[in-house]
């Protein structure tokens, strides 16, 4: 007995299970093989899709479908599609004319085609009490209309995803944020997706949202070769052997023209002390060699000293010789 009923709980489970996958991905009454058109609802954010045989329309960034008085949802155009319950059908929705249902159900027949359709009578006095004034709105203060997905134009037919490549999809090419609660929630069911319900919370308190990464549009730059190395300058030592070259100023008294012999080895004398002591001993011995001149020049000198005399006394004559 006490295995028959635990046996009897599990079967429960499993049908509540599958009802509510049921919910989740359900088969309805349109197929859309291709990408709609959709036009605009003049005054409502909503579209609506004149060539689909059904109520088709866009509305958050959701596709809807009125279908055997049920609601459905879905991110794309041919489903898989999500039963939705009257309390959480988004307001803006509900309030489109009945003109723009393309198979009206009959109890819309005697309802004006500008008017939204009379919910609060067909769903009752408790949704009416919870949705009280809903056909009345500012419509000063419509939102606007939400982009419209068109990446889902590129698959269509035997290309169209399945499972998590429609949500993979989804979110890499289509970034908008919805802004009704009740789309939120949908978003949210459909694989845990909480990214478009933070998203819309943060445009609504901008301070609380996280700084993006500055980006650096700089193009990047080419690293500078580096330098070559000056080889290192030789340092050349003067030639001991030679007198050290005068700068331009030194020269300039010695090799003036026409001046005195003493100005000239005065000038030498004043350079020969500007000069470093490393350049003062090719100047000594310079005049080393000019001190051994001087007395070479004398020399000359004494030798004809005794021809003079001897020319004086020649001219003189014997009578003027001494005796």
């Amino acid at each position: 007995m006490r295995s028959f009923l635990v046996a009897l709980v599990l079967s429960f489970a499993a049908i509540g299970s599958a009802s509510a996958e049921i919910s989740v991905g359900v088969s309805i009454g349109i197929n859309v093989p291709l990408y709609p058109q959709l036009v605009a609802v003049p005054g409502y954010p909503v579209y609506y899709a004149p060539g689909v045989d059904g109520n088709f329309f866009f509305y958050d960034g959701l596709y809807w479908v009125y279908d055997d008085d049920r609601w459905y949802a879905a991110s794309w155009y041919n489903g898989p599609w999500r039963f939705m319950e009257p309390a959480f059908v988004p307001l803006f929705l509900l309030r489109v004319p009945v003109l723009y249902y393309r198979r009206p159900p009959p109890y819309f027949g005697g309802w004006r085609r500008e008017a939204p359709p009379r919910w609060g009578e067909h769903w009752g006095r408790d949704w009416e009490d919870r949705h009280h004034g809903w056909d009345h709105w500012d419509r000063a203060a419509v939102p606007r209309r939400a982009p419209l997905p068109g990446y889902q134009r590129n698959y269509g037919g035997e290309r169209y995803p399945h499972g998590d490549e429609q949500r993979l999809l989804h979110e890499r090419s289509y970034r908008y944020a919805p802004h009704d609660r009740a789309v939120r929630e949908q978003f949210r069911a459909e694989g845990g997706r909480a990214a478009p319900e933070r998203a819309a919370r943060e445009d609504r308190n901008p301070a609380r949202a996280p700084a993006a990464a500055p980006r650096n549009d700089r193009p990047p730059q080419a690293r500078r070769p580096p330098e070559p190395r000056s080889a290192p300058q030789e340092r050349r030592e003067p030639d001991r052997g030679r007198p050290a070259e005068a700068s331009p100023r030194q020269r300039a008294p010695e090799s003036a023209p026409g001046a005195p012999r003493g100005d000239r080895e005065r000038a030498r004398a004043e350079s020969a002390r500007a000069e470093p002591a490393r350049g003062r001993e090719p100047e000594a011995h310079g005049a080393r060699e000019r001190a051994r001149a001087e007395p070479a020049r004398a020399e000359p000198a004494r030798g004809r000293e005794p021809e003079a005399r001897g020319e004086r006394a020649r001219e003189r004559g014997p009578e003027d010789r001494p005796h």
